[in-house]
Parts: structure tokens; sequence; C-alpha cells
């Protein structure tokens, strides 16, 4: 796929999520597979100008972690032209401005969703960015403020004509947040208004098939996700095999589940240090336990997560845990007769591939 000059490998793209989609996140997912193009999360365009260590801290990256796109918001042509210059100064692929994030900390400054309410203002914001830049300016939006106001085609149209390389869409207004359903039929009147540049479809694709629907329903040229690769981080290298197929690839295994779960705690160690990526990562291990089968007694022990050796042990108690009831694929072993949480829990239809996923918790949780 093409994103202006970016000739990319794969057509699904890492969705920013705030507070999640740092460089252990991104790292972990491209080891996995199906991904090329990730981005960071969304950062002021006044806090990298100042070379602000949280803000550095955003964009932290490494020469595994290629191509990267950094996210944008602020309202300020200057700033947002000024922070493009030092990206493309530091080798980030490409830079995406956030035209899309209804967080009020964001909008009322005139970023976001706001972007999108104001069209010719944010056409000479773009333009300054553009013409200050030889790598690729692209923009995530929604598909308005509200549904009297759904202005992402008129705004896809203006964007491209100030020069962007691409759009991103998520399919739900600004008042929706994460609720609701995605509008498919908007996203393809985006991809429909614009003649030369590529429409990214997102929202809501937490399986293959929905990839797959996503890319049917819309005419997009690619699709991005965000909820549904922090729930399942192989989603990239099983929706683009049943992209191209029609075919599924197996589920993978519980230690496969695990070994990558490993995996991503160390690079958070290495990134942020034993105790602070321990402790972030105690909002991440229950993602990983949402398809592991019970996993009530993991639970409730990540949570209080305090070093690695803490990890190793509570994965070692509820590997034993687990054995007394499930075989190696997951299964009930025969004859056994389960407690009833576990009863339950093997009971539920579809839990290993939820088509509802909750919101994470954190700074997106308001969206």
């Amino acid at each position: 796929m093409q994103i202006g000059s970016l000739n990319l490998k794969s057509n699904l793209f890492l969705s920013p999520l705030a507070g999640y989609t740092n460089l252990p996140f991104r790292l972990t997912l491209r080891e996995v597979g199906g991904l090329d193009l990730c981005t960071t999360d969304l950062v002021n365009a006044r806090s990298l100008i100042e070379k602000n260590p949280k803000a550095l801290k955003l964009i932290e990256t490494c020469p595994a972690d290629r191509p990267l796109a950094v996210q944008l918001f602020g309202a300020v042509p200057e700033e947002m032209r000024d922070a493009t210059v030092y990206l493309e100064s530091i080798g980030v692929s490409s830079v995406d401005i956030n035209m899309g994030c209804p967080v009020k900390k964001v909008t009322r400054i005139g970023g976001g969703s706001a972007m999108m309410t104001e069209l010719d203002k944010t056409a000479h914001l773009v333009r300054g960015m553009v013409e200050a830049v030889k790598i690729p300016i692209t923009a995530k939006m929604r598909l308005g403020w509200d549904e009297d106001n759904l202005t992402a085609p008129d705004l896809a149209q203006v964007l491209e004509d100030a020069g962007v390389a691409a759009i991103f869409v998520h399919g739900r207004t600004r008042e929706q947040g994460f609720g609701g359903t995605v509008n498919l039929k908007g996203i393809r009147a985006v991809a429909q208004a614009v003649k030369r540049i590529p429409v990214i479809g997102n929202g809501d694709v937490t399986t293959p098939q929905a990839a797959k629907m996503m890319f049917d329903e819309t005419g997009c040229a690619g699709v991005s996700i965000g909820r549904g690769a922090f729930y399942n981080p192989w989603i990239f290298l099983h929706a683009a095999h049943y992209v191209n197929t029609g075919m599924l690839l197996p589920e993978p295994s519980f230690e496969e589940r695990v070994r990558v779960m490993c995996r991503h705690l160390d690079l958070m160690i290495e990134v942020f240090g034993e105790e602070h990526g321990c402790r972030m990562f105690r909002k991440i291990g229950p993602w990983y336990s949402k398809r592991f089968g019970p996993a009530n007694d993991f639970n409730k022990k990540i949570v209080t997560l305090a070093s690695k050796a803490d990890f190793y042990e509570l994965l070692d108690h509820y590997g034993k845990w687990r054995q007394q009831f499930l075989d190696e694929n997951g299964q009930l072993k025969p004859n056994y007769r389960p407690p009833p949480m576990v009863a339950s829990f093997m009971q539920e239809p579809g839990v290993a591939q939820r088509q509802q996923i909750p919101v994470p918790k954190g700074p997106v949780e308001v969206w």
C-alpha cells in the first residue's frame, strides 16, 4: 500500500490508543506479524517543540519500530508545523494529525474533533505542515461532531486539496465516543468523497471477519485496528490471511499466548524500568487473560504485580491451577467435574472471540 512516499507491506494499521500504544506494545505486535505502519499515542505539538520529557517519552522508538507515524494534536499552525519539521529531522516516517479525539483537553484548544467544525482553519493548518516537510502527512478523523454534523466527507475533500496523503476515519461521531455501533456507510461516504488518496477505516474491528467486512462494505483501502489489537495481538496476522484467502488461521495455543505476554512484559521493563513497567502491566495482563479460558486466579494476582519475579511466580501458580481441569488445547479434561465458575465459563458461547470488547481504562475511556 502506498501513502505518499511510503511504500508499505501491509494495509492493516495500528490505531493510537492513549496510554497503551507505547513502544513495548508496538514492538510486541510487530514481532507477532501482519503489521507495518504503527502510530504513537497522540502528543501535544507544543510539548514536543519544548522538548517536554513526557512528550519525548511518548514518541520513544528504536530501529525495530519502523515505519512509525507520530500522531500530533494542536490548533496553532506554527506549532504543528514546527513539531512536524522536528519529527522529520529525527527520522519519523509520517505525521498523523488528530482530528478525531473528543477528549475535552484536546477539543478545548481547537484540536481533535473540534478541527472538523472549522474547515478553512483546518485546511490552512494542514497546508503549512505539508509544505514544510517531505514525509507524508495524514489525518485521523471521526464522522463528525454529532449526527447532525457529519462533516467527514467535506473535510476529506478539503484535506485532499490541502495535500494530506491518507485519511483514517473512525466510524463514529464525537458525541458517540465509543458507544453505539460503527457507521460503515459513513466510512464509505468518506472513501467516495476523495479522488486520489487512500481512506483507512477504523472502529469495532475485533476479528478477521470484521476486518473483511470493513473492506467489503466501505470500499476503504486499509483498516486500522485499536482495541481489537489490545485484546488480540494476533489480529493483524490473522486478518491479513483471512482477507487474502478467506480462511481462518487456528487460534494461538495457551503456551503461545503466554510467550507473547512474557515478551510484552520484558519490553515494558526494558523501556520503563522494572518497578514502573510492572505497575503499568497490571492493566495489560488482564487483557491477555481474557483469552486464556478460566482466569479468575490469574486476574486476582496480576493487579498487584510489583516485579518480574512476582509475575513468574503467579504465572507458575496459575498454570498449575489451570492444569487441574483443562488440557493443552484449553478444553475440559474428560470425566472432570469443574467447579461452578469454570463450568459457567466454558458454557459461555464464543468467549474466546468476543464481538464487543470493553474500552481500556485510562485516558481513552471518556472518548
